[in-house]
């Protein structure tokens, strides 16, 4: 199941992150932001390499021995992140793919607010209640 899913700004600072285990809510920050750099390592490589650059999916960052962190990276270098309990063996690229394509969505339609600046901290309960459907729908 998924426990946390971040929106991580071009500059790198959290838009959003939500967790389900509360008292774990530390330990996800901290793998969220380490994952950081293994993101910037593949949108690097993907430059150097002519990787088509329409795919915005990075697949498996890094694995632990609870949890796989997985990346996505929108045109605009938005990164989205997302901690899944490894455990859970039934989840398959193609459903971690169609989570990302639907939190991308769910976060275009923020931008598209007139009344969201973008830079600032995502608030709206739409973008929450899309978030704990994806949480919910993996467990």
């Amino acid at each position: 199941m998924a426990v946390c899913i971040a929106v991580i700004a071009k500059e790198n600072y959290p838009l959003y992150i939500r967790s389900i285990p509360t008292e774990d809510e530390l330990k996800f920050h901290y793998t969220v932001h380490t994952s950081l750099d293994v993101v910037d390592e593949k949108i690097s490589a993907m430059g150097k390499a002519l990787v088509d650059q329409r795919e915005l999916y990075l697949g498996l960052l890094y694995p632990t021995e609870d949890y796989k962190v997985y990346g996505y990276v929108t045109n605009s270098k938005v990164k989205f992140v997302m901690v899944v309990d490894s455990s859970n063996t039934a989840l398959r690229d193609n459903e971690i793919r169609s989570m990302f394509r639907k939190l991308h969505n769910s976060y275009t339609d923020i931008m598209c607010n007139p009344f969201y600046n973008p830079g600032d901290r995502i608030n709206s309960r739409a973008f929450d209640n899309m978030v704990n459907s994806m949480m919910m729908q993996v467990c």
